[in-house]
């Protein structure tokens, strides 16, 4: 990544349904139409379904570049009817995935989502803390959807569990502007657990 203020790409995590809410579809829009906005291409797990299809859809017909990195197992008619992706790369399992998704990105956000998109939350934020990358990671809070998450980070920091330090390296705000801003300009640091010879 180069200095702050100069993302290129961003991962988004998110959802492959949309949600009982309408809002959370605003919330992909928003997102992708300031990403397109910035000049910031998106990188995501592929597919036209779910909010990920709407952010996809969003940053392409905006004029934006789209990556989608789909494992083989889910390159199916109901994953692919619609061709959103400006490239698309098939890989053969989820952990291809995460990785070339994690290579080729500046910075990272959580929208609403399911088990995998808390997984990939998680383990980029793990990674974050062992000093694996010093890549900004953020939570687009759509409608409160992360309270709980952001609550048992918070109890996790209060008994001990997590460092005030790493407590603090997760950015989350409820507007897809804000938190732009805040991923391009925000120097985090922590002491990471792990020192890595290369640090990214």
């Amino acid at each position: 990544m180069g200095a702050m203020g100069t993302i290129r790409s961003i991962a988004v995590f998110c959802g492959s349904s949309t949600g009982r809410r309408p809002e959370y579809g605003d919330y992909a829009r928003q997102l992708g139409a300031e990403m397109v906005r910035r000049g910031i291409s998106l990188v995501y797990g592929g597919g036209c379904i779910g909010l990920m299809g709407i952010i996809a859809d969003t940053v392409r017909s905006g004029g934006g570049h789209v990556t989608g990195i789909l494992p083989e197992a889910m390159d199916v008619p109901e994953v692919r009817r619609r061709n959103v992706e400006s490239e698309i790369i098939i890989v053969p399992g989820m952990h291809e995935r995460k990785k070339m998704m994690y290579e080729r990105s500046d910075a990272f956000i959580a929208m609403p989502g399911g088990i995998g998109t808390i997984e990939e939350l998680s383990e980029i934020y793990t990674w974050r803390q062992l000093g694996y990358h010093s890549r900004n990671i953020g939570l687009l809070n759509a409608c409160g959807y992360w309270d709980p998450f952001i609550a048992m980070l918070d109890k996790g920091t209060e008994e001990g569990f997590i460092a005030e330090s790493v407590r603090r390296l997760l950015i989350a705000e409820g507007d897809a502007t804000t938190l732009l801003d805040r991923l391009e300009n925000e120097r985090l640091e922590s002491q990471p657990k792990i020192r890595k010879e290369r640090n990214e």
